[in-house]
Protein backbone atom coordinates (compact mmCIF):
# COMPACT_ATOMS: atom_id res chain seq x y z
CA UNK A 1 0.00 0.00 0.00
CA UNK A 2 1.45 2.98 -0.91
CA UNK A 3 1.49 6.45 1.41
CA UNK A 4 0.28 9.40 -0.30
CA UNK A 5 2.80 12.67 -0.34
CA UNK A 6 0.61 14.71 1.79
CA UNK A 7 0.77 12.05 4.54
CA UNK A 8 4.37 11.63 4.01
CA UNK A 9 4.35 15.35 4.91
CA UNK A 10 2.51 15.04 7.62
CA UNK A 11 4.75 12.05 9.31
CA UNK A 12 8.01 14.21 8.37
CA UNK A 13 6.57 17.75 9.95
CA UNK A 14 5.83 15.92 13.19
CA UNK A 15 9.37 13.78 13.25
CA UNK A 16 11.91 16.30 12.30
CA UNK A 17 11.38 18.61 15.32
CA UNK A 18 11.18 15.48 17.65
CA UNK A 19 14.22 14.46 16.65
CA UNK A 20 15.89 18.18 16.60
CA UNK A 21 14.42 18.19 20.62
CA UNK A 22 16.56 14.60 20.82
CA UNK A 23 19.65 15.61 20.06
CA UNK A 24 19.72 19.46 21.07
CA UNK A 25 18.18 18.85 24.55
CA UNK A 26 18.79 15.22 25.86
CA UNK A 27 22.23 15.19 26.06
CA UNK A 28 24.82 16.75 27.32
CA UNK A 29 27.12 19.59 26.08
CA UNK A 30 29.33 18.26 23.35
CA UNK A 31 32.58 17.07 23.34
CA UNK A 32 35.07 14.36 21.86
CA UNK A 33 37.32 12.61 21.94
CA UNK A 34 40.35 12.86 19.20
CA UNK A 35 41.12 9.07 18.33
CA UNK A 36 37.38 7.90 17.64
CA UNK A 37 36.64 6.52 14.24
CA UNK A 38 39.38 8.46 12.62
CA UNK A 39 41.00 5.04 10.38
CA UNK A 40 37.75 2.78 10.56
CA UNK A 41 36.10 3.78 6.99
CA UNK A 42 36.41 5.88 3.76
CA UNK A 43 32.90 6.39 3.29
CA UNK A 44 32.09 7.26 7.24
CA UNK A 45 35.36 9.87 6.78
CA UNK A 46 32.99 11.26 3.52
CA UNK A 47 30.41 11.70 6.03
CA UNK A 48 31.86 13.63 9.28
CA UNK A 49 31.51 9.58 10.28
CA UNK A 50 27.39 10.31 10.95
CA UNK A 51 26.30 7.12 9.62
CA UNK A 52 25.09 5.14 12.55
CA UNK A 53 21.79 5.56 10.54
CA UNK A 54 23.25 5.06 7.41
CA UNK A 55 25.62 2.09 8.05
CA UNK A 56 27.60 1.80 4.68
CA UNK A 57 28.02 -1.92 3.54
CA UNK A 58 30.39 -4.09 5.38
CA UNK A 59 31.43 -1.08 7.35
CA UNK A 60 28.19 -1.54 9.36
CA UNK A 61 30.34 -4.47 11.28
CA UNK A 62 31.66 -1.29 13.54
CA UNK A 63 28.97 1.61 12.90
CA UNK A 64 25.91 -0.55 13.18
CA UNK A 65 25.90 -4.37 12.78
CA UNK A 66 22.16 -3.28 12.48
CA UNK A 67 22.89 -2.31 8.75
CA UNK A 68 24.48 -5.97 7.63
CA UNK A 69 20.57 -6.33 7.14
CA UNK A 70 20.31 -4.22 4.12
CA UNK A 71 23.20 -6.16 2.21
CA UNK A 72 21.67 -9.19 -0.48
CA UNK A 73 23.46 -11.74 -1.79
CA UNK A 74 27.50 -12.13 -1.18
CA UNK A 75 29.54 -8.64 -1.01
CA UNK A 76 33.24 -7.98 -0.85
CA UNK A 77 34.53 -4.59 0.08
CA UNK A 78 38.33 -3.90 0.66
CA UNK A 79 39.92 -0.40 2.24
CA UNK A 80 42.74 1.48 2.61
CA UNK A 81 43.87 4.41 4.31
CA UNK A 82 46.70 6.92 4.39
CA UNK A 83 47.16 8.92 6.73
CA UNK A 84 49.61 11.94 8.43
CA UNK A 85 50.05 13.47 11.57
CA UNK A 86 51.81 16.60 12.29
CA UNK A 87 52.27 18.05 16.12
CA UNK A 88 54.54 20.86 16.19
CA UNK A 89 55.37 22.71 19.41
CA UNK A 90 57.13 25.50 20.59
CA UNK A 91 58.49 25.97 23.85
CA UNK A 92 59.63 30.13 25.20
CA UNK A 93 60.08 30.72 28.76
CA UNK A 94 58.98 33.78 30.35
CA UNK A 95 60.49 36.84 32.34
CA UNK A 96 60.24 35.82 35.77
CA UNK A 97 61.35 31.69 34.48
CA UNK A 98 63.51 30.43 37.50
CA UNK A 99 63.77 26.33 38.08
CA UNK A 100 65.65 26.21 41.89
CA UNK A 101 68.20 29.15 40.78
CA UNK A 102 68.39 28.15 36.95
CA UNK A 103 67.50 30.60 34.37
CA UNK A 104 68.60 29.74 30.96
CA UNK A 105 66.69 26.69 29.88
CA UNK A 106 68.48 25.32 26.59
CA UNK A 107 64.89 25.09 25.14
CA UNK A 108 63.70 28.04 25.56
CA UNK A 109 62.98 29.66 21.97
CA UNK A 110 62.79 25.97 20.34
CA UNK A 111 60.28 23.96 18.50
CA UNK A 112 59.74 20.48 17.31
CA UNK A 113 60.75 19.26 14.23
CA UNK A 114 59.87 17.04 11.53
CA UNK A 115 57.38 14.41 12.32
CA UNK A 116 56.53 11.00 10.77
CA UNK A 117 54.35 7.72 11.51
CA UNK A 118 55.04 4.15 12.28
CA UNK A 119 53.01 0.76 11.85
CA UNK A 120 52.90 -2.08 14.41
CA UNK A 121 52.55 -5.84 12.53
CA UNK A 122 51.40 -8.04 14.53
CA UNK A 123 54.08 -10.50 15.32
CA UNK A 124 56.82 -8.35 13.79
CA UNK A 125 56.57 -5.12 16.22
CA UNK A 126 57.78 -1.70 15.19
CA UNK A 127 60.06 -1.91 12.19
CA UNK A 128 62.45 1.18 11.78
CA UNK A 129 60.65 3.04 8.93
CA UNK A 130 60.37 6.81 9.26
CA UNK A 131 57.39 7.24 6.81
CA UNK A 132 55.48 10.28 5.99
CA UNK A 133 51.98 8.31 6.26
CA UNK A 134 51.26 4.89 6.80
CA UNK A 135 48.60 3.21 4.57
CA UNK A 136 46.28 1.07 6.21
CA UNK A 137 44.31 -1.57 4.91
CA UNK A 138 40.69 -3.37 5.79
CA UNK A 139 38.76 -5.69 4.45
CA UNK A 140 34.69 -7.04 4.67
CA UNK A 141 33.06 -9.87 3.44
CA UNK A 142 29.43 -10.18 4.13
CA UNK A 143 26.68 -12.59 2.92
CA UNK A 144 23.04 -12.87 2.75
CA UNK A 145 20.84 -16.00 1.53
CA UNK A 146 18.13 -15.00 -0.20
CA UNK A 147 15.14 -14.58 1.78
CA UNK A 148 16.62 -14.94 4.61
CA UNK A 149 16.17 -12.32 7.52
CA UNK A 150 19.70 -12.96 8.20
CA UNK A 151 23.20 -11.36 6.86
CA UNK A 152 26.41 -12.81 8.40
CA UNK A 153 29.67 -10.81 8.03
CA UNK A 154 33.21 -10.70 9.08
CA UNK A 155 35.85 -7.82 8.89
CA UNK A 156 38.78 -6.31 10.25
CA UNK A 157 40.49 -2.55 10.50
CA UNK A 158 41.91 -0.31 12.51
CA UNK A 159 39.58 0.98 15.61
CA UNK A 160 42.50 3.53 17.55
CA UNK A 161 45.04 4.58 16.28
CA UNK A 162 47.89 7.43 17.60
CA UNK A 163 51.87 7.79 16.08
CA UNK A 164 54.69 9.79 16.38
CA UNK A 165 58.34 9.38 15.45
CA UNK A 166 60.86 12.13 16.34
CA UNK A 167 63.97 10.08 15.80
CA UNK A 168 65.18 12.11 13.00
CA UNK A 169 66.28 15.17 14.40
CA UNK A 170 68.38 14.08 17.87
CA UNK A 171 68.17 17.66 19.72
CA UNK A 172 64.80 17.66 18.44
CA UNK A 173 62.72 19.07 21.81
CA UNK A 174 59.90 16.73 21.39
CA UNK A 175 61.94 13.46 22.37
CA UNK A 176 61.39 14.24 26.17
CA UNK A 177 57.60 13.50 25.82
CA UNK A 178 58.39 10.52 23.02
CA UNK A 179 61.33 10.03 20.44
CA UNK A 180 58.65 7.46 19.47
CA UNK A 181 55.17 6.63 20.49
CA UNK A 182 52.74 4.10 19.09
CA UNK A 183 49.28 3.40 20.41
CA UNK A 184 47.30 1.24 18.06
CA UNK A 185 44.14 -1.13 18.48
CA UNK A 186 44.00 -3.41 15.36
CA UNK A 187 40.42 -5.41 14.74
CA UNK A 188 41.97 -8.28 12.97
CA UNK A 189 38.77 -10.29 12.99
CA UNK A 190 35.06 -9.06 13.62
CA UNK A 191 32.41 -11.70 13.13
CA UNK A 192 29.22 -10.12 13.17
CA UNK A 193 25.03 -11.02 12.53
CA UNK A 194 22.24 -8.67 11.83
CA UNK A 195 18.97 -10.11 11.99
CA UNK A 196 16.04 -8.43 9.83
CA UNK A 197 12.74 -8.66 12.67
CA UNK A 198 10.59 -6.68 9.83
CA UNK A 199 10.50 -4.19 7.10
CA UNK A 200 11.76 -1.46 9.07
CA UNK A 201 13.17 -2.74 12.32
CA UNK A 202 16.59 -4.53 12.53
CA UNK A 203 19.21 -5.72 14.62
CA UNK A 204 22.62 -6.22 14.94
CA UNK A 205 26.13 -7.62 16.62
CA UNK A 206 29.35 -7.58 16.17
CA UNK A 207 32.39 -9.03 18.12
CA UNK A 208 35.86 -7.08 17.50
CA UNK A 209 39.15 -9.52 18.33
CA UNK A 210 41.57 -6.56 18.98
CA UNK A 211 45.26 -6.73 18.88
CA UNK A 212 46.68 -4.01 21.30
CA UNK A 213 50.02 -2.12 20.73
CA UNK A 214 51.78 0.75 22.88
CA UNK A 215 55.65 1.84 22.37
CA UNK A 216 56.79 3.93 24.13
CA UNK A 217 60.62 5.04 23.84
CA UNK A 218 61.54 9.06 25.25
CA UNK A 219 64.09 10.67 26.58
CA UNK A 220 63.56 12.21 29.82
CA UNK A 221 64.59 15.20 32.08
CA UNK A 222 62.90 16.58 35.51
CA UNK A 223 63.15 20.25 35.88
CA UNK A 224 62.17 20.22 39.35
CA UNK A 225 62.56 23.13 42.09
CA UNK A 226 64.52 20.87 44.37
CA UNK A 227 67.07 19.77 42.02
CA UNK A 228 67.61 22.90 40.72
CA UNK A 229 68.63 23.90 44.46
CA UNK A 230 70.92 21.08 44.90
CA UNK A 231 72.76 22.04 41.48
CA UNK A 232 73.10 25.55 42.72
CA UNK A 233 74.40 24.41 46.31
CA UNK A 234 77.01 22.12 44.33
CA UNK A 235 78.07 25.25 42.55
CA UNK A 236 78.66 27.64 45.28
CA UNK A 237 80.28 24.13 47.37
CA UNK A 238 82.29 21.96 45.27
CA UNK A 239 85.50 23.49 43.88
CA UNK A 240 85.56 23.78 39.87
CA UNK A 241 88.76 21.56 39.59
CA UNK A 242 89.38 19.07 42.74
CA UNK A 243 87.17 17.96 45.51
CA UNK A 244 85.89 19.60 48.98
CA UNK A 245 87.71 17.75 52.04
CA UNK A 246 84.76 18.69 53.95
CA UNK A 247 82.71 17.89 52.21
CA UNK A 248 84.11 14.30 52.30
CA UNK A 249 82.75 14.83 56.08
CA UNK A 250 79.26 15.93 55.52
CA UNK A 251 76.67 14.80 52.74
CA UNK A 252 79.04 13.97 49.94
CA UNK A 253 77.38 16.82 47.02
CA UNK A 254 80.96 16.78 45.80
CA UNK A 255 81.51 13.34 45.61
CA UNK A 256 80.27 12.55 42.03
CA UNK A 257 82.90 14.75 40.53
CA UNK A 258 81.48 16.97 37.41
CA UNK A 259 79.44 14.30 36.30
CA UNK A 260 77.55 14.34 39.42
CA UNK A 261 76.88 18.04 39.40
CA UNK A 262 72.76 18.50 39.25
CA UNK A 263 71.75 20.43 36.28
CA UNK A 264 67.35 20.22 36.09
CA UNK A 265 67.69 20.86 32.38
CA UNK A 266 70.17 17.85 31.70
CA UNK A 267 68.52 14.59 30.43
CA UNK A 268 68.12 11.88 33.28
CA UNK A 269 67.83 9.05 31.98
CA UNK A 270 65.86 7.45 29.07
CA UNK A 271 62.97 4.74 28.96
CA UNK A 272 61.35 2.20 26.51
CA UNK A 273 58.50 0.22 26.39
CA UNK A 274 56.87 -2.05 24.42
CA UNK A 275 53.89 -3.85 25.03
CA UNK A 276 51.33 -5.85 23.93
CA UNK A 277 48.04 -7.59 24.44
CA UNK A 278 47.23 -10.30 21.64
CA UNK A 279 43.92 -10.77 21.72
CA UNK A 280 41.04 -8.30 23.30
CA UNK A 281 37.40 -9.18 22.27
CA UNK A 282 35.05 -6.53 22.68
CA UNK A 283 30.68 -6.38 21.79
CA UNK A 284 29.19 -3.98 19.15
CA UNK A 285 25.48 -3.96 19.07
CA UNK A 286 23.37 -2.08 16.75
CA UNK A 287 19.56 -1.26 15.77
CA UNK A 288 18.41 0.31 12.76
CA UNK A 289 14.66 1.67 12.61
CA UNK A 290 13.98 2.83 9.18
CA UNK A 291 9.98 3.48 9.28
CA UNK A 292 10.01 5.65 5.85
CA UNK A 293 11.90 5.97 2.79
CA UNK A 294 13.08 9.93 3.84
CA UNK A 295 13.58 8.88 7.60
CA UNK A 296 16.28 6.53 9.73
CA UNK A 297 17.31 6.45 13.14
CA UNK A 298 20.10 3.99 14.28
CA UNK A 299 21.54 3.40 17.80
CA UNK A 300 24.92 1.65 18.48
CA UNK A 301 26.51 0.26 21.34
CA UNK A 302 30.72 -0.46 20.99
CA UNK A 303 31.48 -2.22 24.42
CA UNK A 304 34.68 -1.14 26.09
CA UNK A 305 37.36 -3.01 27.60
CA UNK A 306 40.13 -2.90 30.53
CA UNK A 307 42.67 -4.07 27.87
CA UNK A 308 45.88 -5.94 29.87
CA UNK A 309 48.87 -5.22 28.24
CA UNK A 310 52.16 -6.98 29.14
CA UNK A 311 55.89 -6.44 27.42
CA UNK A 312 59.64 -5.71 28.50
CA UNK A 313 61.14 -2.17 29.41
CA UNK A 314 64.69 -0.57 29.52
CA UNK A 315 65.30 2.28 31.81
CA UNK A 316 68.70 3.76 30.84
CA UNK A 317 70.39 5.96 33.84
CA UNK A 318 72.60 9.38 32.71
CA UNK A 319 75.86 9.38 34.52
CA UNK A 320 74.58 12.87 36.29
CA UNK A 321 72.00 11.12 38.90
CA UNK A 322 74.36 7.63 39.18
CA UNK A 323 77.70 9.58 39.99
CA UNK A 324 75.46 11.98 41.95
CA UNK A 325 74.57 9.11 44.52
CA UNK A 326 77.77 7.57 44.29
CA UNK A 327 78.91 10.75 46.16
CA UNK A 328 76.57 10.62 48.66
CA UNK A 329 77.34 7.28 49.78
CA UNK A 330 81.40 7.98 49.49
CA UNK A 331 81.11 10.64 52.45
CA UNK A 332 79.61 10.08 56.38
CA UNK A 333 76.71 11.71 56.23
CA UNK A 334 75.64 10.72 52.81
CA UNK A 335 74.42 7.36 53.51
CA UNK A 336 72.25 8.81 55.99
CA UNK A 337 71.36 11.54 54.57
CA UNK A 338 70.18 8.94 51.40
CA UNK A 339 68.81 6.21 53.85
CA UNK A 340 66.13 8.76 55.34
CA UNK A 341 65.04 10.13 52.25
CA UNK A 342 64.61 6.68 50.30
CA UNK A 343 67.33 6.83 48.17
CA UNK A 344 69.62 3.70 46.24
CA UNK A 345 72.91 2.78 47.13
CA UNK A 346 73.51 2.69 43.46
CA UNK A 347 71.75 2.77 40.21
CA UNK A 348 72.93 0.80 37.50
CA UNK A 349 73.31 2.34 34.00
CA UNK A 350 70.70 -0.07 32.81
CA UNK A 351 67.64 -1.68 33.75
CA UNK A 352 65.37 -4.28 31.87
CA UNK A 353 62.44 -6.43 32.49
CA UNK A 354 59.22 -7.54 32.00
CA UNK A 355 56.14 -4.30 32.09
CA UNK A 356 52.43 -4.92 32.18
CA UNK A 357 49.41 -2.49 32.48
CA UNK A 358 45.85 -1.91 31.85
CA UNK A 359 44.77 0.19 29.58
CA UNK A 360 41.30 0.82 28.98
CA UNK A 361 38.97 1.26 25.75
CA UNK A 362 36.54 3.28 26.30
CA UNK A 363 32.56 1.95 26.02
CA UNK A 364 30.85 4.12 23.50
CA UNK A 365 27.12 5.18 22.73
CA UNK A 366 25.81 6.52 19.26
CA UNK A 367 22.52 7.92 18.14
CA UNK A 368 21.94 8.58 14.53
CA UNK A 369 19.46 10.09 12.07
CA UNK A 370 18.41 10.46 8.47
CA UNK A 371 17.04 12.84 6.49
CA UNK A 372 16.04 12.45 2.71
CA UNK A 373 13.83 15.47 2.03
CA UNK A 374 14.28 14.75 -1.71
CA UNK A 375 15.31 11.45 -3.82
CA UNK A 376 18.75 13.00 -4.28
CA UNK A 377 19.52 14.43 -1.19
CA UNK A 378 20.18 13.14 2.36
CA UNK A 379 21.50 14.55 5.82
CA UNK A 380 22.84 12.61 8.61
CA UNK A 381 23.50 13.70 12.01
CA UNK A 382 25.27 11.65 14.51
CA UNK A 383 25.71 12.04 18.26
CA UNK A 384 28.49 9.98 19.72
CA UNK A 385 29.38 9.54 23.41
CA UNK A 386 32.60 7.78 24.53
CA UNK A 387 33.85 6.75 28.35
CA UNK A 388 37.15 8.46 28.40
CA UNK A 389 36.88 8.99 32.11
CA UNK A 390 38.36 5.42 32.28
CA UNK A 391 41.92 6.74 31.38
CA UNK A 392 42.64 8.31 34.82
CA UNK A 393 46.19 7.36 34.77
CA UNK A 394 48.22 4.76 32.91
CA UNK A 395 49.85 2.51 36.18
CA UNK A 396 52.87 0.50 34.81
CA UNK A 397 54.09 -2.55 37.06
CA UNK A 398 57.70 -3.14 36.78
CA UNK A 399 59.23 -6.84 38.01
CA UNK A 400 61.26 -5.45 40.23
CA UNK A 401 62.14 -2.06 41.86
CA UNK A 402 63.66 0.06 39.66
CA UNK A 403 66.64 2.35 41.09
CA UNK A 404 65.95 5.54 39.50
CA UNK A 405 62.07 5.41 40.73
CA UNK A 406 63.60 4.90 43.95
CA UNK A 407 65.00 8.41 43.68
CA UNK A 408 61.48 10.19 43.04
CA UNK A 409 60.27 8.71 46.74
CA UNK A 410 60.60 12.12 47.93
CA UNK A 411 58.71 13.57 45.83
CA UNK A 412 55.49 10.88 46.21
CA UNK A 413 56.47 7.59 44.46
CA UNK A 414 56.16 5.36 47.35
CA UNK A 415 56.65 2.07 45.36
CA UNK A 416 59.54 2.01 42.62
CA UNK A 417 57.63 -0.83 41.84
CA UNK A 418 55.04 0.90 39.98
CA UNK A 419 54.53 4.16 38.29
CA UNK A 420 51.47 5.88 37.57
CA UNK A 421 51.49 8.89 34.75
CA UNK A 422 48.13 10.73 35.59
CA UNK A 423 45.93 11.50 32.48
CA UNK A 424 42.55 12.93 34.05
CA UNK A 425 40.74 12.69 30.28
CA UNK A 426 36.82 12.92 30.29
CA UNK A 427 33.97 11.81 29.20
CA UNK A 428 33.31 12.62 25.73
CA UNK A 429 30.06 13.85 23.62
CA UNK A 430 30.06 15.14 20.09
CA UNK A 431 28.45 15.71 17.15
CA UNK A 432 28.85 14.64 13.48
CA UNK A 433 27.57 15.83 10.05
CA UNK A 434 27.47 14.33 6.94
CA UNK A 435 25.54 15.41 3.52
CA UNK A 436 25.46 13.46 0.37
CA UNK A 437 24.21 14.40 -2.84
CA UNK A 438 23.34 12.02 -5.69
CA UNK A 439 24.31 14.10 -9.10
CA UNK A 440 23.86 11.09 -11.81
CA UNK A 441 22.43 7.17 -11.76
CA UNK A 442 26.24 6.41 -11.13
CA UNK A 443 27.64 9.08 -8.96
CA UNK A 444 27.04 10.29 -5.44
CA UNK A 445 28.90 13.03 -3.85
CA UNK A 446 29.65 13.55 -0.13
CA UNK A 447 30.51 15.92 2.36
CA UNK A 448 31.19 15.83 6.41
CA UNK A 449 31.69 17.94 9.11
CA UNK A 450 32.70 17.30 12.20
CA UNK A 451 33.78 19.56 15.35
CA UNK A 452 35.57 17.09 18.13
CA UNK A 453 35.40 18.66 21.34
CA UNK A 454 38.94 16.73 22.84
CA UNK A 455 38.56 14.41 25.77
CA UNK A 456 41.49 15.50 27.26
CA UNK A 457 41.49 18.95 29.42
CA UNK A 458 43.57 21.62 28.67
CA UNK A 459 45.27 21.23 32.20
CA UNK A 460 45.98 17.42 30.71
CA UNK A 461 47.86 18.85 27.91
CA UNK A 462 50.98 17.15 26.99
CA UNK A 463 53.38 15.97 23.74
CA UNK A 464 52.61 12.40 24.18
CA UNK A 465 49.06 13.13 23.24
CA UNK A 466 48.75 16.61 21.67
CA UNK A 467 44.90 16.28 21.40
CA UNK A 468 42.85 20.12 21.23
CA UNK A 469 39.20 20.81 20.25
CA UNK A 470 39.47 19.82 16.92
CA UNK A 471 37.48 20.25 13.27
CA UNK A 472 37.52 17.42 10.85
CA UNK A 473 36.51 18.55 7.28
CA UNK A 474 35.83 15.81 4.71
CA UNK A 475 34.80 15.55 1.28
CA UNK A 476 34.24 12.32 -0.47
CA UNK A 477 32.25 10.17 -3.45
CA UNK A 478 30.83 7.08 -4.68
CA UNK A 479 30.85 5.86 -8.35
CA UNK A 480 29.04 2.78 -9.71
CA UNK A 481 31.22 1.03 -12.22
CA UNK A 482 28.71 -1.30 -12.91
CA UNK A 483 25.85 -3.24 -11.24
CA UNK A 484 28.20 -5.26 -9.31
CA UNK A 485 31.38 -2.84 -8.94
CA UNK A 486 31.34 0.41 -6.86
CA UNK A 487 34.39 2.25 -5.91
CA UNK A 488 34.26 5.14 -2.70
CA UNK A 489 36.87 7.97 -2.15
CA UNK A 490 37.46 10.32 0.74
CA UNK A 491 39.52 13.09 1.92
CA UNK A 492 39.57 14.78 4.83
CA UNK A 493 41.48 17.11 6.89
CA UNK A 494 41.78 17.74 10.73
CA UNK A 495 43.04 20.90 12.53
CA UNK A 496 43.25 22.53 15.91
CA UNK A 497 45.65 23.86 18.19
CA UNK A 498 46.51 25.17 21.89
CA UNK A 499 48.59 27.20 24.02
CA UNK A 500 49.63 26.08 27.95
CA UNK A 501 51.14 28.59 29.86
CA UNK A 502 53.53 27.85 32.29
CA UNK A 503 51.95 25.37 34.90
CA UNK A 504 49.08 25.19 32.95
CA UNK A 505 49.29 21.32 32.25
CA UNK A 506 50.70 19.09 35.48
CA UNK A 507 51.21 16.44 32.48
CA UNK A 508 54.32 19.03 30.66
CA UNK A 509 54.76 22.10 31.89
CA UNK A 510 54.32 22.48 35.78
CA UNK A 511 57.53 23.68 38.08
CA UNK A 512 56.29 23.14 41.70
CA UNK A 513 58.40 21.05 43.85
CA UNK A 514 56.50 17.79 43.90
CA UNK A 515 55.38 18.00 40.17
CA UNK A 516 58.97 15.50 38.60
CA UNK A 517 56.24 12.62 37.71
CA UNK A 518 56.12 14.19 34.39
CA UNK A 519 56.60 17.77 33.65
CA UNK A 520 59.93 18.04 31.43
CA UNK A 521 58.58 21.37 30.18
CA UNK A 522 58.37 22.82 33.50
CA UNK A 523 58.05 26.73 33.49
CA UNK A 524 57.86 26.97 29.91
CA UNK A 525 55.13 28.40 28.00
CA UNK A 526 53.83 25.38 25.19
CA UNK A 527 52.45 26.65 22.00
CA UNK A 528 51.66 23.71 19.51
CA UNK A 529 48.61 21.93 17.16
CA UNK A 530 47.53 18.94 15.37
CA UNK A 531 47.02 18.40 11.70
CA UNK A 532 45.77 15.13 10.15
CA UNK A 533 45.60 14.14 6.56
CA UNK A 534 43.64 11.80 5.62
CA UNK A 535 42.64 9.89 1.84
CA UNK A 536 41.08 6.52 1.32
CA UNK A 537 39.44 4.21 -0.90
CA UNK A 538 37.13 1.47 -0.80
CA UNK A 539 36.09 -0.91 -3.31
CA UNK A 540 32.82 -2.90 -3.40
CA UNK A 541 32.14 -6.11 -5.57
CA UNK A 542 28.79 -7.70 -5.18
CA UNK A 543 28.26 -11.71 -5.97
Amino acid sequence: MMTCPSKHRRYRTRLLPIAGLLLSSALPPAHAALTDNLLTSPTAMSLGNAVTADPPGTDSIHFNPAGLTRITGEVHSQSFGAVSLRAPASFRQGPDFSIGGFRDDPLNGTSTGEMNQRVYIPGVGLPGWRLPAVILPGLGLAYNKEGSPFTFAIGNYISQAMSSDRTKDPDDPGRFSGKVMHLQRLVFAAPAVGYKVSDTLSIGASVPLAHQAFILNTDMRMPNELLGIVGKVQQGWCPQNGGNIVDTFTFGLCGGGEEGRINPFKKAASIDLNMTAHVDPTINLGLLWEPLDWFGLGVVYQGGSKTKVSGQYTFRAEPMLRRFVEGMHSSLLGPIAAGVLGLPQTIPEEQRGNVSATIPFPHRLQLGFKFKPTPRIQFNVDANYANWKSWDALTLEFDQSIKLLEMARLFGVPDSTRLALPRGYKNTLHFGYGLQTKVSEKLTLRFGYEPRKSSIPKDKLDLVAPLPDTKLYSIGANYKINKEMDISVAASYMTGDYFVPANGSCNMNCDKFFNIVYNPYAGLDVTGGIRVRYFGVTITKRF
